[in-house]
């Protein structure tokens, strides 16, 4: 990497790209020129053009399912289907009448995975405390004791948010919850008949073309909605759309989301990398690292390609990461000098000179290390620059993530949509549970 900064001195400006709001800089990455155009050919051969339009335009691209993956419909605008308008209608009348009212004190979300992992996000970078919004998804007691925690009853407000209505984790918090004490109770699902038959008072859609780790857009964003106002939550959509019309529109040179894909398959396919970093220098961002593993890790954790066939190459990374300076302080010394290689993404928010500094400072580190040999460097990593912690910076940088994931899904020819492995442990559970071995 010294050799690639010392023979171009234009590096720095030309391995920049930009979308509304966002700056990636990936000059830091084991690259040049001509691996990128190979990369970008790759990608190209794989359908990625015709597999783009196929995701904006809600066609069936979860092919093991036969079903769209048209979250971006959820933040479209004036172009969204109706469905979709009426729903935010509904989470403006109601996020706005329990944030107004004096009724409930706590709003308490119920749910797991793509559930829990996306509004819990939001509510913890975005919310005002207008509401005390909290969030249980593990069936272990303890979790519901502590969202519970100086609660009452009667000004409790629980937001039940499961698909089928039958997620195990989720039901059995929500009989909790009934056991506890708990009298009223909203829903977020597309079994309509159980959530009332369970007692919900409202009961809001979810659709078979989002995914849960793409529905955080979606009415399971209710209770983020609650805690930040449906007004934060519109610009949360704003920022998102601004995105994906980048991402729809732009080549593939300057095209933010897909450039991190490129830099990732490189790393992950062609280095060998295992593993992935995202260190947000930002406390408002410290939950992005568990929100990003399930987004990743379950959309293209795979083994088997969309024409069932097992792949002879290296797919998605582990992915983990905390946000900067405590992290600095924790696994920086592996990410330094351990024996593996480890990609990072570093996210600057622009809130803090010693924030931007200390980031700086860790991404020139791990690319040069030090003229005594100590610090290998040659450690590939990549840097965005959003315009400060806002919901429209949130929305953007989530869509990034979201759009990177569904680009390396091409490239690795695997569907990014379903998740039989999750599935399959569902299953397993069950049996044992009815006492089987």
């Amino acid at each position: 990497m010294k050799e690639l900064f010392a023979t171009d001195v234009a590096r720095s400006t030309q391995f920049v790209a930009e979308a509304p709001g966002v700056r990636c800089d990936f000059s830091r990455q084991r690259l040049g020129a001509m691996t990128l155009r190979l990369l970008a050919n790759l990608a190209a051969e794989r359908g990625l053009p015709e597999w783009r339009d196929a995701l904006f335009a809600g066609k069936p691209i979860n092919t093991s399912e036969n079903r769209a993956a048209w979250h971006t419909a959820l933040r479209a605008g004036d172009a969204a289907p109706a469905e979709v308008k009426e729903t935010l209608q509904k989470i403006r009348s109601l996020s706005s009448s329990l944030r107004s009212g004096k009724k409930f004190k706590r709003v308490v979300n119920l749910g797991t995975g793509g559930s829990d992992l996306g509004p819990r996000l939001l509510a913890d970078a975005l919310g005002d405390n207008v509401l005390d919004v909290r969030f249980a998804a593990n069936v272990d007691p303890h979790d519901l004791a502590r969202a519970l925690e100086g609660a009452e009853p009667a000004a409790t407000l629980f937001i039940v948010v499961s698909k089928t209505f039958t997620t195990q984790e989720t039901m059995a918090n929500a009989a909790a919850a009934r056991a506890w004490g708990g009298k009223h109770f909203y829903a977020v699902t597309s079994s309509v008949e159980a959530a009332k038959a369970f007692g919900a008072a409202e009961i809001l859609p979810m659709w078979d073309w989002v995914g849960g780790r793409f529905s955080v857009w979606s009415a399971v964003g209710l209770a983020a909605a609650c805690a930040m106002g449906f007004e934060n939550f519109e610009e949360f959509l704003g920022g998102g759309r601004e995105i994906d019309l980048h991402f729809l529109h732009s080549n593939i040179e300057k095209n933010v989301p897909a450039l991190m894909a490129l830099a990732g398959v490189w790393n992950t396919s062609f280095l060998g990398c295992t593993t992935h970093a995202v260190l947000p220098y930002s406390n408002a961002l410290r939950l992005l690292p568990s929100y990003l593993q399930q987004l990743e890790m379950e959309s293209n954790g795979k083994r088997v390609d969309r024409n069932g066939r097992a792949v002879d190459y290296a797919t998605c990374p582990v992915l983990w990461g905390a946000e900067g300076t405590p992290s600095q302080h924790s696994f920086h010394q592996l990410l330094h000098q351990g024996t593996q290689v480890v990609p990072c993404d570093f996210i600057d928010i622009a809130a803090d000179q010693i924030l931007s500094a200390n980031l700086r400072a860790q991404a020139d580190a791990l690319a040069f290390g030090s003229d005594d040999g100590q610090y290998p460097g040659n450690r590939p990593s990549s840097i965005l620059y959003l315009e400060g912690m806002s919901p429209r910076s949130l929305g953007r940088l989530i869509a990034l993530y979201e759009h990177k994931v569904f680009v390396q899904g091409i490239m690795w020819n695997l569907n990014s949509f379903d998740q039989p492995g999750v599935e399959l442990g569902k299953i397993m559970a069950k049996k044992i549970l009815s006492g089987g071995k």
